[in-house]
């Protein structure tokens, strides 16, 4: 696993970047962030997604707009179809690109609110998602011109979408590039690719060039959380997934998110979930059955 501040190339042919991701094997949880904006439509694939401190399932055409630094990613549980792989076609552009657009266009205003709302995700209806699949998967196929032109229809009907769900409640400070979100990217980086082993406070605050004081204050700015929430949030996030996908013991799975007590574990879990991690395990199965009875058949 591989968490990390993802760094995104665009092409010399356009301004925003997209991937046609194909995964034979699942979707992995790689727990990152960038200071991109991200809209990603999943098919042929069911099972969790974490963005922020939001926990969910998805589904098959499953569309989500995520702001500038927000946490996130996708496990997946289960393919629709088992000889197909799982697909995410995916979208970024970053806010100057946003400002530009939305800024010199009156037409494009509701773009704009949309965008600010995407700062603590967004979930799209599921119409609004069904509508939206078509345009989206022949934009991977047209010209530069023609793909900007269909990404900018794209966010217009999506701005129409009255019922979209926000999902996380926190949201990162999304400034743009600074000494001080140079030093929090470096603490987070670390935090992704070390949360399921001990970390100090001295630690990350050595990492940052920070007094520990100083790493509390300015993490707490970015992130609207101190450190161990955002650790605790992290590895239970994590948790959730292996509960989800396999049968491990639970026992086994709290050692392997960082927990050396298993009590400590299902405090913690229950704490920020409102059920154990039995109860949440089950509660899953069922409601991924539930989701195999009402689905009509392919």
């Amino acid at each position: 696993m591989k968490p990390f501040l993802e760094r995104l190339a665009v092409k010399d042919d356009a301004s925003w970047a997209m991937l046609n991701r194909r995964l034979d094997e699942g979707i992995p949880f790689q727990w990152h962030h960038h200071p991109e904006y991200e809209l990603t439509l999943t098919l042929n694939s069911r099972g969790q997604r974490f963005i922020g401190d939001h926990i969910g399932r998805y589904d098959d055409g499953d569309l989500v707009l995520i702001g500038p630094y927000l946490p996130h990613t996708w496990h997946s549980i289960e393919p629709i179809d088992p000889v197909q792989p799982h697909v995410a076609l995916v979208m970024w552009f970053l806010q100057d690109w946003a400002d530009r657009l939305t800024g010199n266009y009156a037409e494009l205003r509701a773009v704009g609110a949309l965008l600010q709302r995407a700062a603590t995700g967004l979930q799209f209806s599921r119409e609004t998602a069904a509508a939206a699949r078509p345009l989206i998967e022949g934009l991977f196929e047209r010209p530069p011109v023609e793909r900007f032109l269909r990404l900018v229809a794209v966010l217009t009907m999506l701005s129409a979408d009255k019922a979209a769900t926000p999902l996380s409640v926190t949201v990162p400070d999304a400034t743009s590039a600074s000494p001080e979100r140079n030093r929090i990217d470096r603490v987070l980086d670390h935090i992704h690719q070390h949360f399921v082993e001990p970390l100090s406070i001295a630690t990350l605050a050595d990492i940052a060039a920070l007094s520990p004081s100083g790493l509390h204050r300015t993490f707490l700015r970015h992130t609207s959380q101190s450190v161990s929430a955002y650790l605790i949030r992290l590895r239970i996030g994590r948790a959730c997934a292996l509960l989800s996908s396999g049968d491990l013991p639970i026992g086994i799975i709290a050692g392997d998110v960082g927990y050396d007590s298993l009590a400590n574990f299902n405090r913690q879990f229950k704490a920020l979930k409102g059920i154990t991690p039995r109860q949440y395990r089950r509660n899953f199965v069922s409601a991924v059955s539930s989701t195999h009875r009402a689905a009509p058949p392919l």
